[in-house]
């Protein structure tokens, strides 16, 4: 016996000796006979009958550690009992007169061939029973016997199927794959297996799936590439495909967007990726606050803005195992003026067009046009566009305490004096080579700056106007009546 005295105390042992309780050792005459049975006091379980022997009550003696339980065994002959339903099979309702038997389930077909079955080699179909599991009776009933012989026929290929080891289907250009093929039905020994990697790698393997080879390719270039397995013998064929993306980990992500936009109006979000890898990148665009993205696999969204105030756009680009973000903030107004302008030629011709040299371009040009006309910087804004010839947009803002009133172009002062600094050829700035850039108006003789915002203004204006021409052909009406 062991234990603890106490919680605290360490484990305790006792050793109690009971021989000098007992006056001597058992013999044969001490013991009788013990049969096992179940609960239904049946002696035969499990196809045999087994009896052992156990000291009497009365006997007060000591066994000893040569005693045996001296175990005797009998076969018994098989009953109805000793079955089960095989694979595939159920008994009836119990209520039913035919109780004990089985019968095929509905999706069972007794008589189809087993999945590994080869041509050639003899298969039996199911009686409905099989004997329980280590039930050893013999003779009997024998729920198993008149069992059907078959001849395997040639089995059509099914459940064809091609994976990667790696278990990865995005991977990089040069970077090594294993394919995995496997079948789990039909002839395998008989059955061709054409394969394509979609690179214009093919061959045809023979026991392809019983041998488990590996396939081991490369992908240099990148793209989408079809991977597809053809199983096909005498019976039919069957196809497994798979998709790989062949992509190089995106490296660098700029978002282009309009800094300054009308209420309503349509802007266009643009997201430039390096390196460029069509129809893989997977686009998540963010406005404001929500949660919920917009997806695309275009680089670009058409987007309006409802509200006017500083509204953050987010962008983020999927490409296999790597993302990039980026995020610009977008000033939305009701009113703001916006003047085109132009540079000249000598420009172009150190234009990388890449946004960190238009944003650059766009600072110099409003920090020059602040100085010169006396309006604050942060009430000027230009953006310089993609592309050559290079050009630009000056937008206008209204000032921060001033009233959001709808103001005419020519009418604003700030318009006037950027107008007159643009043409008296006062904006310019030093080019690396020795050449002076002149920042003009893109179109000096004309008087048409474009306002910015929203379209409900316009709206009523065309309303007006139209309310004015109904009244107008309603009195025209009744004069001509009279």
């Amino acid at each position: 016996v062991f234990g603890h005295i106490s919680y605290r105390s360490d484990w305790e042992l006792v050793k109690v000796d009971f021989r000098p309780s007992f006056p001597r050792q058992c013999t044969d005459d001490d013991y009788e006979s013990w049969e096992l049975t179940n609960l239904q006091g049946d002696r035969c379980i499990m196809g045999q009958q087994r009896s052992f022997r156990k000291r009497k009550i009365s006997s007060w003696c000591i066994k000893g550690r040569s005693f045996t339980s001296a175990l005797t065994s009998k076969v018994c002959e098989c009953v109805n009992s000793d079955f089960l339903c095989d694979y595939g099979f159920e008994r009836s309702a119990p209520l039913t007169s035919e109780s004990s038997k089985c019968f095929a389930d509905f999706w069972f077909n007794p008589e189809a061939p087993p999945e590994d079955c080869v041509l050639g080699q003899a298969y039996t179909s199911s009686t409905g029973y099989r004997k329980v599991v280590s039930n050893v009776c013999e003779g009997g009933v024998d729920l198993q016997q008149n069992l059907a012989q078959h001849m395997c026929p040639l089995i059509a290929p099914k459940r064809l199927q091609i994976s990667i080891r790696e278990e990865s289907l995005a991977v990089k250009p040069g970077e090594d794959i294993t394919f995995i093929v496997r079948q789990e039905q039909g002839d395998i020994l008989n059955t061709k297996y054409q394969v394509d990697l979609g690179d214009g790698f093919k061959a045809i393997y023979v026991n392809l799936t019983m041998t488990g080879e590996p396939i081991r390719h490369r992908y240099e270039n990148p793209g989408i590439y079809r991977v597809s397995v053809k199983a096909e013998n005498v019976a039919g064929h069957d196809e497994a495909v798979v998709f790989i993306q062949v992509n190089s980990p995106l490296q660098a992500l700029n978002l282009e967007a309009v800094p300054v936009v009308g209420r309503n109006q349509e802007v266009n979000l643009t997201a430039i990726i390096l390196p460029k890898n069509p129809n893989l990148t997977v686009f998540y665009w963010w406005i404001g606050n929500s949660l919920q993205p917009l997806l695309t696999l275009e680089s670009f969204l058409v987007t309006k803005f409802a509200e006017t105030g500083d509204v953050r756009v987010t962008v983020q680009a999927s490409c296999g195992s790597s993302m990039l973000q980026d995020s610009k903030v977008v000033h939305v107004f009701d009113h703001f003026h916006v003047l085109p302008l132009k540079f000249t030629k000598h420009l172009d011709m150190y234009n990388p067009d890449i946004p960190e040299w238009r944003e650059d371009i766009g600072r110099v040009v409003t920090r020059l046009l602040a100085k010169e006309t006396n309006i604050p910087e942060e009430t000027l804004m230009t953006v310089v566009k993609p592309g050559l010839p290079t050009t630009a947009d000056l937008h206008v803002l209204l000032p921060a305490n001033q009233p959001k009133r709808k103001r005419s172009v020519t009418s604003d002062k700030r318009i006037a004096a950027i107008k007159q600094a643009l043409n008296a050829h006062n904006i310019s700035f030093f080019l690396r080579g020795g050449y002076w850039v002149l920042v003009t108006l893109a179109d000096s003789g004309s008087d048409s700056q474009r306002i910015g915002g929203g379209s409900g203004y316009w709206a009523i204006v065309a309303l007006f106007v139209i309310c004015l021409v109904a009244v107008g052909a309603f009195i025209l009406y009744k004069f001509k009546r009279q």
